[in-house]
């Protein structure tokens, strides 16, 4: 790249001068990748001499650029050629010459930006590459999100090269137990070569079996061979799995591999962690912190539960799984379950809430307390999960799954105690949500306390055994937007510490499982047999009704109009006011169709946290200026799951569309939502919904940063849908078509207890290769993670 940009500058000499002045003109400051694009159009319109400049080296490097640190007569340029590849340069304006940066002086040169002239040379460098140094990872940047499969080919390509590669998985088969109990092989089988024998015998012995036997019937025989339970219920599945064993003895393969790992009973007790907000079934969604997260969790219980029966009964086994959600226990929560110890999840057997409260040394703490001010109190709950994990399961899980920051740094602990498998979600990271809360965090640091929040995540996703996300963005964006993750790889806290290489997109411990909807809840409008009618009286006066109270305000004068409808948390980064702004702009947007919002409370005297109560007032505001009553309804946050399903298809029958208009959204459950009940969505491109939605096919992708042409993509849909009737049934078959495709929760279960498998496997392989990651991380974790928890003011109870 910094040879590109000197060849550059030496074809376009005055052109480049002109260009790069104006950059240094803006004065010291970062400039975003939509300002350096700007200022060469701007260039170009105004002197048509420039116009060279377009098709020029400097342009294309251009069109990498992420950001650009101003500070004249410098400007330092962050590149990223592709998805997780970056590269730093430095051009003097005065000088016309060109540096390369490592990672480290490019973010010593941003940090001057912040402390001025940077004279320490000794800040702290949290740098991990070193440790991965030898661990196997893909190149391409399509690879990123398909860990599992590349660790297939790799595990299965050592076997295959040097037989010696057999033994770990020889010990790890050996080595598997179940309250005591010895699965898979005894002591009888003690090397590769009695293995080989041993299964070459039993296939023998199985063969003249009727498929159907039961397992009891053959199992002393197999015993005596040096084969204990786990292999299958009935001859036939036994024989299939002892033959994946022997094609991996022989000549392994990746797909072979994993099917194997998949079928080996590895994982009956699992552990959800998701400590903030209000965890509960009902009366809780919409409260403050309590939105798609829970609901995510809930249909991801239930699935998993289903699918470790199936496995547990198909592998013959007698044992019952056990999955706890481990969240606070909150002792002041009022018309729901938070301040109960223990409750079962509905619709399971084996699938529990436990709730354990914070603690200080001053006591219990009895009130909510924002997702960013929990960090102090993590620590202490962690232990205490601990004990009480232990005396619910009577022993250890086998797999922590964490979710978001807070859950993800409890499961790291618990995972680090106990020497369990470890998977992270993090649902959405904050870094993306809030530009530069990195290089600024002091400006941000009394309201949400990044510094802590950026720090636990680092270690959290460093220390995990596997990684999953819903979609490529949230790990490595686009050609034009940074992934979540991916954000992590490098960055500087100015006083804190210099992140020079913290996650590694191309780690093969991400993988993408996407979640779907529940479909006893979300299913299509056209399906009449399920339709709720019975609600349809209550909905209507949700939607319709002329009271004004505490649930809803505004009036639809004229209902024959289709609806524009969105749900979401009321907050700044869902951008609901930023819908009914475009909305109230638009006179022919409003001519055509009505607008629904649910989210929220109306009164801001309600509300608890920060940001909902600014877009509350914000809201009020905005029907105000731009006079939407009779064609605007907000309606309160809805705790009623099957109601909400029922509400989705009843805007469905109005011919309507569901917007979901967020500044940035991880992946987008009430997308998935609302397009498995046939509703025509319209999505936000920034983010996972981009990769849920085929633009144009499944549904339309719009950007919430150009409401002006969020407003024309609406019009030109409904104005379209007027001249061809079967213009919205096309765009509404093309939604479900892709919800069936790839996003349910029967795939997502599969896929997560494959993955629970194979990563169970790779951590017992790589032990040793891992300590040192975890020390690093420990280390840090004590030196400054602490620190900069003790900083962050505990929550004080109201006296009653």
């Amino acid at each position: 790249m910094r040879d590109r940009i000197q060849d550059a500058l030496s074809a376009h000499r005055n052109e480049l001068v002109s260009l790069l002045s104006r950059y240094v003109a803006k004065g010291k400051g970062i400039l975003q990748s939509h300002d350096l694009i700007m200022e060469l159009d701007n260039v170009v319109k105004e002197d048509e001499s420039m116009k060279k400049l377009n098709d020029s080296q400097f342009s294309k490097v251009l069109q990498s650029a992420q950001e650009a640190i101003v500070l004249p007569p410098f400007v330092a340029i962050a590149l990223r050629p592709r998805p997780g590849v970056w590269e730093y340069v430095r051009v003097n304006v005065y000088e016309l010459s060109v540096d390369h940066l490592s990672v480290a002086e490019y973010l010593r040169f941003k940090e001057e930006l912040v402390d001025g002239q940077c004279n320490d040379n000794f800040v702290l460098e949290l740098d991990l590459e070193p440790f991965n140094a030898s661990f196997p990872r893909p190149t391409r940047s399509s690879s990123i999100g398909n860990g599992v499969q590349f660790l297939n080919r790799h595990l299965s390509s050592s076997m295959f090269r040097n037989k010696e590669s057999l033994e770990p998985l020889l010990d790890f088969l050996r080595a598997h137990k179940h309250d005591g109990h010895v699965m898979m092989l005894n002591d009888r089988i003690q090397n590769i070569s009695k293995l080989q024998s041993a299964l070459a015998r039993a296939e023998e012995h199985l063969s003249k079996l009727p498929l159907s036997t039961p397992y009891s019937e053959f199992e002393f025989e197999l015993q005596g061979m040096g084969f204990e339970r786990g292999w299958g219920d009935i001859a036939q599945r036994v024989s299939e799995t002892m033959h994946l064993l022997l094609e991996i003895l022989q000549a392994p393969d990746p797909s072979t591999l994993e099917t194997f790992l998949g079928r080996i009973p590895m994982v009956f007790n699992v552990v959800i962690v998701s400590p903030h907000g209000y965890f509960g079934q009902a009366n809780v969604l919409g409260l403050p912190d309590t939105g798609g997260q829970i609901v995510y969790i809930l249909d991801q219980v239930r699935a998993l539960e289903s699918e470790m029966l199936l496995r547990i009964q198909k592998q013959g086994l007698d044992v019952i799984p056990k999955i706890l959600i481990v969240t606070r226990l909150i002792p002041d929560a009022k018309g729901n379950t938070c301040n109960q110890r223990l409750e079962r999840i509905s619709g399971t057997e084996h699938t529990h809430i436990l709730r354990i409260p914070f603690r200080t040394e001053n006591g219990i703490l009895r009130k909510w307390v924002s997702r960013f001010d929990v960090w102090p109190y993590l620590e202490t709950f962690a232990v205490d999960a601990s004990n009480e994990i232990a005396a619910e399961l009577q022993g250890v899980p086998d797999l922590i799954v964490g979710n978001y920051s807070d859950g993800n740094l409890v499961a790291t602990l618990l995972s680090y105690k106990l020497g369990i498998t470890q998977c992270n979600i993090a649902h959405a990271l904050e870094k993306t949500k809030y530009p530069d809360s990195d290089i600024y965090w002091r400006k941000y640091e009394d309201k949400y306390h990044f510094s802590s929040q950026f720090t636990a995540d680092l270690i959290a996703m460093n220390n995990a055994d596997f990684i999953i996300t819903s979609t490529y963005q949230e790990i490595a964006g686009s050609k034009n937007n940074v992934g979540q993750y991916e954000s992590h790889t490098a960055f500087t806290l100015p006083g804190l510490y210099r992140v020079v290489h913290g996650i590694d997109v191309f780690d093969p411990k991400f993988n993408i499982v996407s979640p779907g909807a529940d479909l006893s809840l979300y299913f299509p409008y056209t399906d009449k047999e399920r339709r709720l009618t019975a609600l349809h009286g209550s909905i209507e006066e949700l939607v319709y009704g002329a009271e004004q109270n505490d649930e809803h305000v505004g009036m639809l004068s004229d209902q024959s109009k289709p609806i524009i409808f969105s749900m979401a948390r009321l907050d700044r980064v869902k951008n609901l006011t930023g819908l009914v702004e475009c909305y109230g702009k638009s006179n022919k947007l409003r001519e055509l169709v009505n607008l629904v919002v649910v989210g929220g409370y109306m009164d801001v005297e309600k509300s608890r946290d920060r940001e909902e109560m600014e877009e509350i007032t914000k809201m009020h505001s905005l029907i105000k200026k731009y006079n939407l009553h009779g064609q605007f309804r907000w309606i309160a946050a809805q705790m009623n799951r099957a109601r909400n399903g029922e509400l989705y298809r009843y805007i469905a029958d109005t011919k309507g569309a569901f917007v979901q208009p967020a500044f940035y959204e991880a992946f987008g459950l009430t997308v998935v939502e609302a397009m498995t009940c046939g509703l025509p969505t319209f999505a936000t491109c920034h983010g996972g919904p981009a990769e849920i939605i085929e633009n144009g096919v499944s549904g339309f992708h719009v950007d919430p940063y150009h409401p002006d042409q969020v407003s024309a993509i609406l019009i030109d849909f409904f104005e379209s849908c007027q001249r061809d009737p079967d213009y919205w049934s096309k765009i509404s078959d093309g939604g479900l078509k892709r919800i069936f495709e790839r996003y349910t929760w029967k795939i997502y279960s599969e896929r997560l207890l494959t993955l629970a498998g194979v990563y169970g496997f790779w951590k017992y392989v790589s032990k040793l290769d891992r300590r040192e990651t975890r020390r690093y991380l420990e280390m840090f974790y004590t030196l400054k993670f602490r620190n900069l928890v003790k900083s962050i003011p505990l929550a004080v109870d109201e006296q009653n």
